[in-house]
């Protein structure tokens, strides 16, 4: 199955999770014919892999006028190595004045495989159309540790697992469909399709289809999609 087909190829879309969100974003970017890259959270330096950034603080005024696709569209550069994002009400403006698909970055996780968010994430859009929970499934199988997790104390309190212990697909399944984790304020008209990464080898498909199980035992999502997303590739649809 293609990317655009396993994901959504209209709308408002905001990635949350760990374990690839930005590689997420930039591969269904770049397999549309039009799409808009930004944030409503800090993001790092992401040029080269849109065919356009602009810095502005009207999104929306820079569409029509856009011939270079993928366009990234962000408000300033915080530091040499990061933008900043769009308050939300930005972003929801943007996506009632295109058509054109718009992808978002809504929270962060520090480079970590797997993660829940704190009190403040995620940071979502209130006419977002779809959310794509995403985790690593490398996280399986390594100890519950900072290095690994972000956020830990929040991935506890609703996998029930304790720091050193092994991560397992239940452990991940229940964060991704918990509403204080994956499906945290999805808007009620909202589509969530969760996002299992990194499935490299048969090892790790055996892994992402135990948590797809998880996952659909736990919360009605319509679908689960295991993906190597450096490579742009969906390995199934679950």
């Amino acid at each position: 199955m293609e990317l655009t087909e396993a994901l959504p190829s209209e709308g408002l879309t905001c990635v949350v999770g760990a374990g690839g969100k930005k590689t997420t974003l930039y591969a269904l970017a770049n397999a549309l014919d039009r799409a808009v890259v930004t944030a409503t959270v800090r993001i790092p330096i992401f040029d080269p892999h849109v065919g356009r950034i602009v810095v502005t603080d009207d999104p929306a005024s820079v569409i029509d006028r856009n011939d270079e696709w993928p366009l990234g569209v962000v408000p300033e550069r915080e530091f040499e190595d990061r933008y900043r994002g769009y308050n939300r009400g930005v972003i929801e403006e943007l996506a009632r004045k295109t058509e054109v698909p718009v992808l978002v970055k809504a929270d962060g996780a520090r480079m970590r495989e797997f993660k829940a968010p704190d009190d403040r994430e995620p940071q979502l859009p209130q006419n977002t159309d779809t959310v794509l929970p995403i985790a690593s499934v490398h996280a399986v199988g390594e100890p519950f540790t900072e290095g690994v997790v972000h956020r830990p104390e929040r991935v506890a309190a609703i996998a029930g697992i304790d720091l050193g212990e092994e991560i397992t697909p239940e452990a991940v399944a229940a964060v991704l469909a918990s509403p204080d984790g994956g499906l945290k304020d999805v808007p009620d008209d909202a589509t969530v399709i969760p996002v299992l990464n990194k499935v490299d080898d048969g090892e790790d498909e055996a892994v992402a289809r135990e948590i797809a199980r998880g996952i659909h035992e736990r919360a009605d999502v319509e679908r689960v999609v295991l993906a190597r997303m450096a490579e742009s590739e969906v390995v199934d649809v679950i």
